[in-house]
């Protein structure tokens, strides 16, 4: 529902243009610098939420990423998601999270990412992901995501699954609200045959009003995937965006 003052002001029409127009930013910002080959560090991303029902939304997302030993490269691409209603036990947990998601015991979403890449032929990804939440003592959130990747790559076919542990903690400053957390997560990659991959993050969630917050973090990745072990350590940005296009 719009519940802001400023939402229902703006009114459904105004909330869609405002949803379009940045996807297009978010697609140029994700685009342009996959462009020419990175080897940097930083890894932006913008993912915009659109509450259509109370148990759906669409996800359009756009970020620069290097996991699971490929190169830096854009990903674009929408998704949905489906869950089920808000469980009061996680009402504490999840008090001042913009994220709806995170209020719901298990949340299914279903996307497709293109891929392109400066020095390499597009993919194609078709995302498969379950995610559980549940609250432990001390009003912390532990979430548990699986996820499949199934890419194909100039008529070849390879998959990932991904599991992801989270731990996150809503701190009280005064009336703000931050939120930390820490992350960690296994890849099992077709090509391989093995698990190949461990990423561990450490980040916050910093809300500014109640549409937008930013995600700083880092992440340490260890790939042996090949021959010779690859140590990455990269800094991320995530702006998130949440939007409502439910009647009144």
């Amino acid at each position: 529902m719009l519940a802001d003052p400023l939402a229902a002001r703006i009114g459904r029409g105004e909330v869609l243009s405002a949803w379009y127009r940045l996807l297009a930013v978010a697609m140029l910002l994700a685009v342009a610098p996959s462009a020419r080959a990175q080897s940097s560090g930083f890894l932006p991303e913008v993912d915009a939420y659109l509450t259509v029902h109370p148990l759906a939304r669409f996800v359009f997302q756009a970020k620069q990423t290097r996991e699971g030993g490929d190169p830096t490269q854009a990903e674009i691409g929408p998704s949905i998601d489906l869950y089920l209603k808000p469980w009061i036990k996680l009402e504490n947990a999840t008090i001042f999270d913009l994220d709806a998601a995170k209020k719901r015991a298990l949340v299914f979403s279903a996307g497709y990412r293109y891929l392109p890449s400066p020095d390499a032929p597009t993919t194609n990804r078709m995302e498969l992901v379950t995610t559980l939440n549940y609250p432990v003592r001390g009003s912390i959130l532990v979430s548990d995501r699986n996820r499949a990747d199934l890419d194909w790559q100039n008529g070849k076919f390879d998959w990932r699954y991904r599991n992801r542990l989270s731990l996150e903690k809503t701190l009280t400053i005064q009336k703000y609200h931050p939120k930390v957390y820490a992350r960690s997560e296994e890849f099992y990659e077709s090509q391989y045959g093995k698990w190949s991959t461990t990423a561990l993050y450490a980040g916050s969630s910093l809300p500014v009003g109640t549409r937008v917050d930013f995600e700083p973090y880092y992440c340490h990745q260890n790939n042996t995937g090949k021959k010779e072990n690859q140590q990455l350590n990269q800094l991320g940005l995530i702006a998130n965006f949440y939007f409502s296009a439910e009647k009144r």
